[in-house]
């Protein structure tokens, strides 16, 4: 999905005067690192929408796409039947779940028009039986009877506390409910909030956390996070201003579900540190809590497999 992302996108910022597609980038990152919760769409015009798209649509896409596969991991015998992406704009989490599971049909609800045009027009003809629809994010928000699947994902930092508990509660009522958030102290503490929120609701949590107990970290000492590799194109570059081939996107998740589904038991929750002969594992476990361990080449298989473990994998 992530070179038909890409092809979709080429071109995207033809025609558009670099100044405006600056200074919709910069407002856009504002909203994005959640400093400014609103009532209104975020995304006005159409300058904005092709901004975002061009500046946001990849890194969201790899955040989200790392968060299903790893939810995906724990419920390996199941897939979605309907998706609702909640807030999902330009559809950059519905792109994620089309390169997670076949055969679902996805329904974007955005308050923001511009947007949803915009989406469904990067969308034609590669992601069939996918609906746009708009629709306040807030309080009076329902969805369909027996939705399986809901993303939502970089738009809990845009509402105001009221509307943000509205949308978790709308989405508890799936099946299954994937949240995103930036990579940030203030990303995790609304993702922390949601997932008490959630585990409230009677769903269990299965990734990233081994435990849908009370999350061990200290807010203010640190914060969950994780990271994804993301291939900058030429038009990324260009947004962006950046002029490295790649970027990583730090995002922080929860993801929840009522099927009989059980978390890992530990999660790598930092960037293994590798030593001569060992390695150093930063692990959120069921029993411990946060913990770290040290993996020697003594301990055979497992000092091979700790070698090849990334940040945020799974650890027996």
């Amino acid at each position: 999905m992530h070179e038909e992302l890409r092809a979709a996108l080429a071109g995207l910022l033809d025609g558009l005067p670099p100044k405006q597609a600056a200074q919709a980038v910069d407002r856009l990152i504002a909203n994005y690192r959640g400093r400014i919760p609103t009532d209104a769409p975020v995304l006005r015009d159409r300058a904005d929408v092709a901004a975002y798209a061009a500046y946001r649509m990849p890194a969201t896409f790899e955040a989200v796409r790392a968060a299903l596969t790893a939810f995906a991991v724990r419920v390996p015998d199941w897939s979605p039947a309907t998706h609702v992406d909640i807030g999902g704009g330009t559809g950059a989490a519905t792109w994620a779940t089309a390169a997670t599971w076949q055969g679902h049909h996805s329904t974007v609800l955005d308050w923001a028009q511009p947007a949803l045009d915009l989406g469904a027009e990067l969308a034609d003809g590669i992601l069939p039986g996918t609906d746009w629809q708009r629709r306040t994010l807030g309080e009076g928000l329902t969805l369909p009877a027996g939705t399986d699947l809901v993303t939502v994902s970089y738009v809990l930092g845009e509402l105001r506390p009221e509307d943000r508990r509205s949308v978790v509660a709308a989405a508890a009522t799936a099946t299954a409910v994937v949240l995103v958030e930036p990579g940030t102290p203030d990303g995790y503490l609304r993702i922390r909030e949601a997932r008490t929120q959630l585990v409230e609701a009677g769903l269990r949590i299965v990734a990233p956390c081994p435990h849908s107990g009370s999350c061990p970290i200290v807010p203010g000492e640190d914060w969950c996070h994780f990271a994804a590799r993301v291939n900058r194109s030429s038009l990324h570059r260009q947004v962006k201003g950046g002029s490295l081939p790649y970027e990583d996107e730090k995002f922080s998740y929860v993801a929840a579900t009522t099927l009989d589904a059980a978390p890992a038991a530990a999660r790598i929750v930092r960037k293994p540190q590798l030593r001569k002969g060992q390695v150093l594992l930063d692990l959120c476990t069921t029993a411990e809590g946060l913990e770290r361990t040290t993996v020697s080449k003594r301990h055979g298989a497992a000092y091979k497999a700790a070698r090849d473990a990334a940040w945020g994998d799974d650890w027996a």
